[in-house]
């Protein structure tokens, strides 16, 4: 495979968002900071200690990873539809010797860039306001997660975009699929907060594997070849099923 053609789809993408980044780093930041300010200083009177640690401390390498995959997300799922509907671009990729797998990986590397540099905003935010600090050795480990993390999210992005037409419907599937799979994974609440009968089934959650996984990898300095491994099959998974579903979509 060449990627020379996923290279030049990822530096139009990148140049799209240095056109718009003194704004999208407003709004990106603007969120988990409201959730952070809401929760932490709002609720950790009343929670104290979760699973050993202030619940703001807790709660803070989630709002990172969350703010990371979000924009993978986005970057793909509106990227795709915008130049699907609005400006047809997709069209001419029939012409170009760019193969349907390049342009999901170019999608990934775009969804993970835009991450890494949002992610990194709120980070900062964070460590400014908050005594959340975390080893330089622990990052390795928490990248092993971003990154099978972003590219999971990246390709629903591709899915997403490809098959639906509407903005509003796009807006629906983030709202009732996406959101819900990240706040089960337990980003504001320990995982033994669930019953018994249920923990094991929120446990193989790809979004537990990435948030639980970041966040033990953060916080505690280990690493979990469990939750690394779930994420990474399903990072693969949802990287096949976006080729063949845009594949599909551009025979039609």
């Amino acid at each position: 495979m060449n990627f020379m053609g996923a290279m030049a789809v990822w530096r139009r993408d990148m140049l799209v968002l240095r056109r718009s980044i003194l704004s999208e780093m407003i709004a990106v930041i603007a969120y988990p900071l409201t959730i952070y300010l809401a929760f932490s200083i709002g609720m950790q009177g009343y929670i104290g200690l979760v699973d050993g640690v202030p619940y703001g401390l807790f709660i803070a390498p989630g709002l990172i990873t969350m703010t990371a995959v979000n924009a993978a997300y986005n970057e793909s799922v509106w990227s795709l539809w915008f130049h699907r509907r609005v400006q047809f671009t997709i069209e001419s990729y029939r012409v170009t010797p760019v193969s349907v797998s390049e342009i999901v990986i170019a999608k990934i590397l775009s969804g993970f860039s835009h991450g890494l540099i949002k992610g990194v905003a709120v980070a900062l935010v964070i460590f400014a306001i908050t005594p959340f600090r975390f080893q330089l050795s622990s990052l390795l480990a928490y990248l092993a997660f971003l990154i099978p993390g972003s590219a999971l999210f990246s390709c629903a992005g591709v899915i997403s975009g490809t098959l639906l037409d509407k903005p509003e419907t796009i807006g629906r599937v983030e709202a009732v699929l996406i959101m819900p799979l990240i706040f089960m994974s337990g980003l504001f609440f320990p995982l033994s907060s669930y019953p018994p009968s249920i923990a094991p089934f929120i446990r193989l959650l790809p979004t537990t594997a990435l948030f639980e996984g970041a966040r033990q990898s953060m916080v505690t300095g280990s690493f979990s070849i469990m939750y690394c491994a779930n994420l990474c099959i399903f990072a693969v998974i949802s990287f096949v099923a976006a080729v063949l579903i845009f594949r599909n979509k551009l025979s039609e």
